[in-house]
């Protein structure tokens, strides 16, 4: 029986396609893609999507699907078969099955990568790729950023940072391992750039991506809620169980943490709209403080309360904490513990981010220069 050969280079050859990579992880990748799917599906008809090498991934099905396909799915619904979106998701032992058989297993990732691609743009008039990390992620098995753009035959557009010095060393890092590979660099993009020194940030990094031969597409401002954990994803980084969950969760916002180890009326002094309270649950104190503000106060300033040290407060409390709006959490660490935590969290957006897509897709439209960014397909 003869066995069909594998793929070194995909067939389509027709769909427009561009590569997002960036400077480092969490740069704004996944954040750029949504919005550039959604402002592009304006100007092309069907747009399809791809992240060939995923890092942080969900199991659909008995498959490894990457965590940033099941989002774009999820919120476009791209038509498009989910494992083809994902082909090659990297867990914990795949480096070394790569490194125990690179020249077989070596041809089976390029034809993963290729048919997933060939799938993935079928009829489609544009394909957005997502690249994880920076330009060299992924060349432990031969699968870097800047070969997976060459393979797929994609032009790059970079991400980075705010800033001057660090983002162009980095932009310029980047663009030569794109450069070995022959990949074209079509622009950068400079995200999470302070409001007030936008047109700085804009003029200088200007000129210094120009003598890279790079065009500057855009810059994306802070935006505070992108960066703010809801209280589903708080309980996914601290709890060990709900002692009071709500139907709005995922809505409640985090904008500001307090460890409840004041007292009670210097705790009522530092509340801000979205505050976590974090604080034991033997400072009964604290949380009657906490229960009462709310309820004379602003709904939701208290986005919500996490008591700590595995510690259940009085009966009659916890029936009071019931009754009310805030939505509380039992840890068994300490307050410190879970504060540290909280504070080194990488917040993703989430397919039920609804407050957040919008935004992101209005940050594009307005920041970014699509017409260029086309010319250059």
């Amino acid at each position: 029986m003869t066995q069909t050969p594998l793929k070194t280079r995909p067939e389509n050859t027709k769909t427009n396609r561009i590569f997002v990579a960036a400077t480092r992880m969490n740069d704004g990748k996944t954040t750029t893609c949504l919005g550039l799917f959604g402002a592009l599906q304006d100007r092309y008809k069907r747009v399809g999507f791809i992240k060939p090498v995923g890092q942080r991934f969900v199991k659909i099905e008995g498959q490894l699907i990457d965590e940033d396909s099941v989002l774009l799915e999820k919120t476009y619904k791209v038509q498009t078969p989910i494992a083809s979106m994902s082909p090659i998701a990297i867990d914990s032992s795949f480096t070394k099955r790569y490194l125990d058989n690179p020249i077989e297993t070596g041809a089976e990732l390029t034809h993963k990568v290729c048919s997933a691609f060939d799938q993935a743009s079928w009829e489609k008039d544009l394909t957005i790729i997502e690249g994880s990390g920076h330009a060299g992620v992924g060349s432990v098995f031969n699968m870097s950023n800047a070969r997976v753009a060459k393979l797929l035959g994609a032009k790059a557009i970079i991400i980075s940072r705010g800033g001057i010095g660090r983002p162009i060393d980095e932009i310029a890092l980047n663009k030569a391992l794109f450069d070995k590979e022959g990949v074209e660099v079509i622009g950068a993009i400079i995200n999470k750039v302070q409001i007030e020194k936008m047109d700085y940030i804009r003029k200088y990094t200007s000129i210094a991506l120009e003598s890279l031969g790079i065009p500057l597409l855009g810059l994306l401002p802070v935006e505070k809620i992108l960066t703010s954990p809801n209280l589903r994803q708080i309980f996914g980084q601290t709890g060990d169980e709900w002692l009071h969950e709500i139907h709005n969760t995922a809505s409640r916002r985090v904008s500001n943490i307090i460890i409840g180890a004041m007292t009670a009326p210097g705790f009522l002094n530092t509340i801000t709209p979205g505050t976590l309270l974090i604080t034991p649950g033997d400072r009964e104190d604290i949380i009657m403080a906490a229960l009462s503000y709310e309820a004379t106060s602003k709904a939701g300033s208290i986005s919500g309360i996490v008591l700590t040290r595995g510690i259940t407060p009085h009966p009659r409390l916890i029936e009071l904490i019931r009754q009310s709006s805030i939505p509380v959490i039992i840890a068994e660490k300490d307050s410190y513990v879970i504060a540290s935590r909280l504070h080194g969290m990488t917040v993703k957006t989430q397919p039920d981010d609804t407050d957040k897509i919008p935004l992101i897709q209005q940050m594009i439209l307005e920041n970014i220069d699509l017409k260029t960014l086309e010319k250059s397909f």
